[in-house]
């Protein structure tokens, strides 16, 4: 029987992409699911789909994550339903592509405010309780760009190296407490992550990975209790031999790697 079998797991950015194929996951292996983003009939396409699949009792809240104090009301929403959360699912998130001096400030705040401030506030709302019931898994999902710097993506890989480092030293934190905490980080990947502010360069079109694949991989670990998972072999091969390499010379070779955005 699955360890997640009847257990209320609350899943952000869960209409589309890596979210969506979690909720999947989870829904298959028998959780109650809380479905959260910032678009409300595409929340209702999503549970209808899984609801189709027999999935199990399926809550819908439409609420955008980057407001400040969004991250306490969908907290206290949950609870007046009368749920606790065994399982969270931290994966709303965006990208932009452009050179921070000209780029949109208010985006780059706004992805400031999403996956830092708002992971980091859910991290702490959800995660009291279940360290009280001494049980509960906690998967952020980062990135592959946040273990290095990347030029034209400055802020969106700098806040993921936050969630990486923040979740494993929780991980470490919690050891002994019946908490398990994960930090998924997936390379590219063929999500509507990709849009009209963000395309895949010819690089990283190579070495897209399924959405699926991702997912499964993240669920894997946070079930194994790996405080990190990088998903597909090439992702975990470039940042092995990374590791090794100088930090400049690094940072020119992302650099390289998404300039070509948008060419075919």
């Amino acid at each position: 029987m699955s360890v997640f079998k009847q257990k209320i797991a609350v899943v952000t950015g869960a209409s589309s992409g890596i979210g969506l194929e979690l909720a999947k996951l989870l829904a298959q292996e028998g959780a109650d699911l809380v479905l959260v983003a910032r678009d409300a009939a595409k929340l209702e396409k999503t549970a209808a789909l899984l609801r189709a699949g027999k999935a199990a009792n399926i809550t819908v809240i439409s609420k955008d994550l980057a407001v400040d104090g969004a991250p306490r009301e969908l907290f206290e929403e949950i609870r007046r339903r009368g749920m606790e959360a065994d399982i969270l699912i931290n994966n709303a998130g965006f990208g932009t592509l452009g050179e921070f001096h000209s780029a949109d400030l208010g985006k780059s705040l706004a992805m400031i405010d999403l996956h830092v401030r708002s992971l980091t506030a859910l991290t702490f709302l959800f995660l009291g309780p279940m360290v009280k019931r001494s049980g509960g898994w906690i998967l952020n999902v980062a990135s592959t760009a946040g273990f290095q710097a990347v030029p034209t993506e400055a802020v969106y890989a700098a806040t993921k190296a936050y969630v990486i480092h923040f979740s494993e030293a929780l991980s470490e934190e919690l050891r002994g407490t019946g908490v398990r905490v994960s930090c998924l980080c997936p390379g590219p990947t063929e999500t509507p992550f990709f849009g009209k502010d963000f395309s895949p360069s010819k690089i990283m079109r190579k070495v897209m990975m399924d959405p699926r694949r991702v997912a499964e991989c993240g669920l894997r670990a946070l079930k194994d209790g790996k405080p990190l998972s990088i998903a597909g072999f090439p992702n975990r091969t470039a940042q092995f031999f990374g590791r090794f390499l100088p930090r400049k010379f690094v940072a020119r070779a992302a650099h390289r790697m998404v300039k070509s955005q948008g060419d075919p």
